[in-house]
C-alpha cells in the first residue's frame, strides 16, 4: 500500500512541476543563447568584433555572479512562486530591449543587466526540486528539467533561423525581430507562474490528503537523517570546500556549454551556409544529447553513483571540443559537437545532484547558488576567450581546445573531490 501511495505521489508531483519548469526553462535558455544566432547578421551592424561579441555575450555571468546568492536566499524567503515569476518578468523586458542596442557600450551594458535580472533563476529551480522529490529520484527530474536546454537549441535554432529572415519587415533588422518575440514568453509566463506554481508540499491542494501527509513527512525525514552531517547555515553552505570544489567542476562544464551557446553557429557558419540552414544543422547535436542525457541521469540514480557519471560526461565533451578543432567539414564538426552536446548535457544531472547531500535548509539555497553563480563565470571565460583568440588567429581551434583543457581540469577534481570524501568517509566507518 505504502510503495502503491508512493508511486501515485510522485507520479502527480512530476506531471505538475517537471513540464511547467521545463517550460520555463526552455524559455529562460532561448534568451540566454539567442545572441548566438543575432550575431550572424548583428555583430556588423553594431560593429562588434570576434573579442568584442565574445566580451559581451560572457559578461552575462558576471550579473549572474553578482547577484546569484542574494536571489537564491529570497527565493528561500519570499517562495519560489513570488521570486521566480519576478526573474522570468524582469529579463524578459530586458532580453527584448536587446532589440535596441547601438554599438559595444549598449550590448555590454544589456547583457550584463539580463545576467543580473535572470540571477537565481537555475539554482532556485534546483533548490525547488529539492522541497518535492526524495534524493533517490533527484537525478532524473533534474535531468527532465535541464532537458529543456538542449530542446530550447533544437526548437529555438529553426525559429532564430526563421526570425532572421525577416529582415525589413517594418524597418527592423532580423536579429531585431529575434529579441523581441523571442522574449515574449517570459514576461508572459512570468504571470502565468502567479497563478500555477506551489512554494511548498504543504500548500499543495492538488494533492489528497493522504498524498500530501506522505509527501511532507517524507521530506521532513529526509531532512532530518541528514541533521547529523549535514551543513544547515547560510555561511556553513557557502564557506563549505566541497560547495567550492564543486563550484570549479561547474566552471568547466559552464564553459562548454555557453561555447555551443554562443559560438556554435557561427563555427557552423564559416563552411558558407545560409543562417535558415545553420538553424536546422544546430539543431541536430542537442537532439541526440537529450536522449542520452536521459538515460544517463537514471543510470546515475539505479546505480546512486555520481562521481564517475561527471567524469566520464566532462572527457566526452572534452574529446569532442578537441574533433571540433580539428574537423574540416559540416559533417565532422557537427559529429564533434554532438560529442560536446552528449558530454555537457549528460555531466549537469550527476553534478547537481551532489549538493543536496551534504546540504540543508538555508545552506543549500546558499551553497547551490554558490556553486551556480562561480561555476556560471566559466560561461563568461569560454566565450571571451574563444573570442579573443579568434581574432588573434583568425580561427575557433585554438579557443576550442583551451575549453577542453577546462574540461579535463573539471574531471580531475570531481574525482580528487571524490578521494577526499571516500578518506574522510573511512575512519568514521572504521570508529
Amino acid at each position: 500500500m505504502a510503495g502503491e501511495l508512493e508511486t501515485r505521489v510522485l507520479r502527480k508531483i512530476t506531471w505538475r512541476i517537471v513540464p511547467f519548469i521545463m517550460l520555463l526553462y526552455f524559455v529562460a535558455f532561448i534568451d540566454r543563447v539567442n545572441v548566438g544566432f543575432a550575431a550572424l547578421t548583428m555583430n556588423k551592424d553594431i560593429g562588434l568584433s570576434a573579442s568584442a561579441y565574445g566580451f559581451g555575450a560572457g559578461i552575462f555571468f558576471w550579473g549572474y555572479f553578482l547577484l546569484e546568492v542574494p536571489s537564491n536566499l529570497a527565493l528561500d524567503r519570499f517562495g519560489a512562486r513570488i521570486w521566480i515569476a519576478r526573474v522570468m518578468i524582469t529579463w524578459g523586458l530586458v532580453s527584448g530591449a536587446m532589440a535596441f542596442v547601438q554599438g559595444p557600450v549598449s550590448f555590454y551594458v544589456l547583457r550584463f543587466l539580463l545576467g543580473a535580472a535572470e540571477a537565481g533563476f537555475f539554482p532556485g529551480i534546483i533548490l525547488y526540486l529539492s522541497y518535492w522529490f526524495p534524493l533517490r529520484q533527484r537525478a532524473a527530474v533534474t535531468a527532465l528539467f535541464m532537458a529543456a536546454a538542449p530542446l530550447s537549441t533544437v526548437l529555438g535554432s529553426p525559429l532564430s533561423g526563421a526570425l532572421l529572415e525577416m529582415d525589413g519587415i517594418l524597418g527592423f533588422k532580423g536579429w531585431q525581430w529575434l529579441f523581441l518575440i523571442e522574449a515574449l514568453p517570459a514576461v508572459l509566463l512570468g504571470f502565468v507562474v502567479l497563478a500555477y506554481m506551489t512554494d511548498r508540499p504543504e500548500q499543495a491542494r492538488w494533492l489528497a490528503g493522504d498524498e500530501r501527509d506522505w509527501l511532507v513527512r517524507t521530506m521532513n525525514a529526509e531532512v532530518a537523517s541528514k541533521a547529523a552531517t549535514a551543513s544547515h547555515s547560510v555561511w556553513r553552505g557557502l564557506a563549505d570546500i566541497r560547495v567550492l570544489a564543486l563550484a570549479l567542476v561547474y566552471f568547466g562544464t559552464s564553459a562548454g556549454l555557453y561555447t555551443l551557446g554562443v559560438w556554435a553557429p557561427q563555427i557552423i557558419k564559416q563552411f558558407g551556409l545560409s543562417s535558415f540552414a545553420v538553424g536546422f544543422l544546430n539543431a541536430v547535436p542537442p537532439t541526440i544529447a537529450v536522449v542520452v542525457m536521459i538515460w544517463w541521469a537514471r543510470h546515475s540514480d539505479r546505480t546512486a553513483e555520481r562521481t564517475w557519471h561527471v567524469v566520464l560526461a566532462c572527457v566526452v565533451a572534452a574529446v569532442g571540443l578537441w574533433l571540433a578543432g580539428l574537423s574540416t567539414s559540416v559533417a565532422a564538426v557537427l559529429a564533434a559537437l554532438t560529442l560536446v552536446n552528449v558530454g555537457i548535457s549528460s555531466s549537469k544531472p550527476p553534478l547537481w545532484s551532489m549538493p543536496t547531500m551534504f546540504l540543508s535548509g538555508s545552506a543549500a539555497a546558499a551553497g547551490i547558488a554558490t556553486i551556480n553563480s562561480i561555476g556560471n563565470l566559466g560561461g563568461f571565460v569560454g566565450p571571451a576567450m574563444i573570442g579573443w583568440i579568434k581574432d588573434q588567429t583568425g580561427s575557433f581551434n585554438g579557443g576550442l581546445y583551451f575549453v577542453a583543457g577546462l574540461l579535463v581540469i573539471s574531471a580531475v577534481l570531481t574525482l580528487l573531490l571524490s578521494r577526499s570524501q571516500a578518506a574522510k568517509a573511512a575512519p568514521a566507518t572504521q570508529s
